[in-house]
């Protein structure tokens, strides 16, 4: 078959219009010659030629008023082949009416005008459609590598738009073998071409009968309990398991679907639903603020940055001492924001008391998001004295210049750890969070402390290593098979951090909601099968035992505490609990001390002296 969009692609409108036009000139001779029984033109020389002259201006005006060679045929549609029709269509009934205005001797007579606009129609028809058929031709045989096997979960409309997508790719790597849907009607029926031949509890037998190698869960808008299931079933045949985005990703972008495919993540596995930041209910005490966010470039508070910046502050300080991830977010912010937004960059450690110091008097802050923290559980537990001066020296210098600067509100980014610890990085962040109860009795500063478990995707997160571990072949590394934690996505967490800080009225430590716990050992056996490998075969699980300071279960809550519902469903308040405030100001100078020191010992045994729930392994 001959290549024709070799042909067309240099010079393609030029040809298309060239062969359109000699379609409608033979249609016309011989809807012109058949009705008259003779192909001889002999004394019709003259209403052939003036006819033929104001048909083929007919054809001219209507086909480029109509733009039709400005589409791309090789990716043409049934909308863009019914266009054709009713071009065809207008310039037919255009020239009839011309023939008739031209007078009796001129008019062909219905019959001739019938044929005409049914045979051009036609043959422009076939000529579009050949060229179709040749390209898709093509593209299913220039496949540069052996094709995969897919099966795809969902027969609905981003299944439909899929199936059309990868027929039409010049490179697609996927044979669509079948598709499981659990609407009964579909059953038995195609979607596209791809036949329905089963639901989503036949997904493993499907996968066996036809040997899949890649299952597609493509159903946009789905609840998260079935979306949970469906893709606990595909774990278990494993087989690679890839996901199409959610239903607003698809509204939000630009490029096509195809494109957007992707592996499945943890949030997936996860069937949470998201939590977003009602900016107009929560967002407007930082509208038109200056707002400081100290570690500003952290996965937290890079997140903190993005979801500031939508709601107008007056300037947003970026505060962090590694000036890598500073340098990136202020990258970002510049593409997405541009002049919209009033940022800075400040590059300094909230361990520098005199830089703040500076910093506080000079910018008049409304609002301190401090994010900046020693977060790694086991390398704090041999650096203790680096965690106290990160975490617990480094917040007394921020809440000591918040209150004599007169900020409104400082929100403290605390952990899960924090509730009676077990390692040194929980005992500091709880130091920091006595701190802020403590400084916020006497200041007209509205201290409080949001307090939450893991974070997807942030630095040290178990996640990103499991991933990385699952592409280098295994082992997967767990510390412990019955180890269990609360999960929730960055995002989520900043826009949970963002609400409780307008709910503040200062004293408090917020608890988000951090939904139901999951088994870690679970987790990562999920990862495995819907990566396409076997469990134990192409990748093992190892369990290394718990680290130094790590817990199997986290706790959000002391017992003193109690827990108390606000507005949102998904933030809970923890009661403070009394703290002898001079007791504890020089119990902290003393930690600061053997912190300057470099006393590991002395330090722990302060932060067991401060904490009296720390217990240290």
């Amino acid at each position: 078959m001959v290549k024709l969009y070799d042909l067309f692609s240099k010079y393609r409108k030029y040809i298309l219009f060239f062969c359109d036009f000699l379609i409608w000139n033979i249609s016309y001779y011989l809807s012109f010659t058949i009705i008259r029984n003779s192909y001889s033109l002999a004394g019709l020389q003259d209403v052939f030629f003036k006819t033929f002259l104001v048909m083929n201006a007919c054809f001219v005006a209507v086909f480029l008023l109509f733009r039709l060679y400005d589409k791309i045929w090789r990716y043409a549609d049934v909308e863009d082949f019914f266009y054709v029709c009713v071009a065809t269509g207008v310039a037919n009934i255009i020239f009839y009416v011309a023939t008739l205005l031209m007078g009796n001797h001129y008019h062909l007579g219905g019959r001739t005008h019938i044929l005409f606009i049914l045979m051009s129609m036609f043959l422009l028809f076939v000529f579009r459609f050949l060229y179709r058929v040749n390209r898709l031709y093509e593209i299913k045989h220039m496949a540069a590598a052996p094709q995969k096997k897919m099966l795809i979960v969902g027969g609905g409309e981003a299944a439909v738009t899929i199936i059309r997508e990868l027929i039409k790719a010049p490179n697609n790597e996927y044979k669509l073998v079948c598709i499981a849907d659990d609407d009964k009607a579909k059953l038995g029926r195609q979607v596209s071409g791809v036949k329905v031949e089963g639901s989503t509890e036949d997904i493993p037998s499907l996968c066996q009968k036809h040997g899949i190698e890649v299952i597609l869960f493509s159903i946009s808008n789905i609840k998260l309990e079935d979306k949970k299931r469906i893709l606990a079933i595909c774990a278990k045949t494993n087989i690679e398991v890839k996901i199409i985005p959610n239903l607003y990703d698809l509204m939000t972008t630009n490029v096509s679907l195809s494109s957007q495919i992707r592996q499945v993540e943890v949030e997936d596995l996860l069937g949470r639903d998201p939590v977003i930041f009602d900016t107009n209910k929560y967002g407007k005490y930082l509208t038109g603020q200056t707002v400081l966010v100290t570690g500003g470039g952290g996965s937290i508070g890079s997140e903190l940055c993005r979801q500031i910046a939508k709601v107008q502050p007056k300037k947003l300080i970026i505060l962090d001492i590694y000036e890598n991830n500073a340098y990136n977010i202020q990258q970002e912010l510049i593409r997405n924001h541009d002049i919209y937004l009033d940022f800075e960059v400040e590059i300094a450690s909230v361990r520098d008391g005199e830089k703040l110091d500076q910093l506080f008097s000079s910018k008049n802050i409304d609002v301190v998001f401090h994010a900046a923290a020693h977060k790694h559980v086991p390398l704090m537990e041999t650096n203790p004295e680096e965690a106290v001066k990160n975490n617990v020296i480094g917040t007394l210098n921020l809440v000591r210049a918040a209150d004599k600067y007169h900020v409104k509100k400082f929100v403290q980014i605390s952990t899960d750890k924090a509730v009676n610890p077990t390692n040194v990085m929980g005992a500091t962040k709880r130091i920091c969070e006595m701190i802020v109860q403590t400084m916020n009795r006497n200041s007209k500063t509205e201290f409080v402390a949001v307090r939450f478990g893991n974070v997807l995707g942030s630095n040290g997160s178990v996640i990103p290593l499991f991933k990385e571990q699952i592409s280098c072949g295994g082992p997967v590394t767990v510390t412990h098979p019955d180890i269990i934690r609360y999960f929730m996505t960055i995002p989520e967490a900043v826009s949970l951090v963002l609400t409780a800080g307008s709910l503040a009225h200062g004293g408090e430590i917020f608890v988000l909601d951090m939904g139901e716990p999951v088994k870690i050992k679970d987790l990562a056996e999920n990862l495995i099968r819907l990566s396409g490998y076997k469990l134990g075969e192409d990748i093992k699980i190892e369990y290394t035992g718990l680290r130094p300071g790590e817990k199997l279960y986290e706790e959000l809550l002391m017992s003193e505490e109690g827990m108390q519902k606000t507005d949102n469903k998904k933030i809970f308040i923890g009661r403070p609990i009394d703290v002898n405030r001079e007791q504890f100001l020089q119990q902290l100078n003393t930690l600061h001390h053997y912190a300057m020191a470099d006393d590991k010992k002395q330090v722990i045994a302060m932060l067991s002296n401060i904490v009296p729930t720390f217990h240290h392994q």
